[in-house]
């Protein structure tokens, strides 16, 4: 995706990545009355539509921030079809519920597609990630926590108060026991598809 030019609606990824009030506000105001509307079509309400939006801003700032999100189409388009995924998946998972979808109002961006494809992977990866976090050792949690603030290992052993090396082995070792939780995990194999 190299190749493409950047879409000028970088700035609303930019603005949530800086945690910009203005740029969330114009998010909410140009782009949610479209998701709500949808929602509401689609045997759900106002609230459940606030909940999609917002889960989908906080999923957008994520990614922005770690993985550097770089936007090749229109905003409207992506976060529309996240925030339309994210719906049909609730409702899958509610399954007591009657799904219409109302087809005219989907997006034939094939940017849109293949950008909220990746978030979707992306969320999926992160939610597993912290699930398999939570099975660590306080330890391990501690110091792997600790390496996420700090940078150098130096650092990160006075504020744990262990020697260097200690802290060296002792990610190492914790690296370890997460990939090996997150590899053992039924749902890793359907991260890549």
């Amino acid at each position: 995706m190299s190749d493409k030019k950047l879409h000028e609606d970088q700035k609303y990824i930019d603005g949530l990545a800086e945690n910009n009030a203005f740029i969330i506000q114009a998010i909410y105001d140009k782009f949610a009355p479209k998701v709500i509307n949808y929602i509401k079509q689609n045997s759900g309400d106002a609230y459940d539509a606030q909940d999609v939006i917002q889960e989908t801003i906080i999923t957008i700032y994520n990614q922005a921030k770690q993985k550097k999100l770089q936007l090749t189409c229109p905003f409207d388009a992506y976060f529309f079809l996240l925030c339309k995924r994210k719906w049909l998946n609730q409702l899958k998972k509610s399954k007591g519920k009657e799904v219409t979808i109302n087809e005219e109002v989907l997006s034939k961006d094939d940017d849109a597609q293949v950008l909220s494809f990746e978030t979707s992977i992306f969320e999926n990866k992160q939610a597993l990630f912290n699930e398999m976090f939570q099975q660590l050792g306080d330890a391990c949690k501690d110091l792997l926590k600790a390496t996420f603030k700090i940078k150098s290992m130096e650092e990160v052993a006075k504020s744990l108060d262990i020697t260097y090396a200690y802290a060296r082995k002792k990610k190492s070792l914790c690296i370890g026991q997460l990939t090996k939780l997150v590899k053992a995990s039924p749902k890793f194999n359907r991260l890549n598809y």
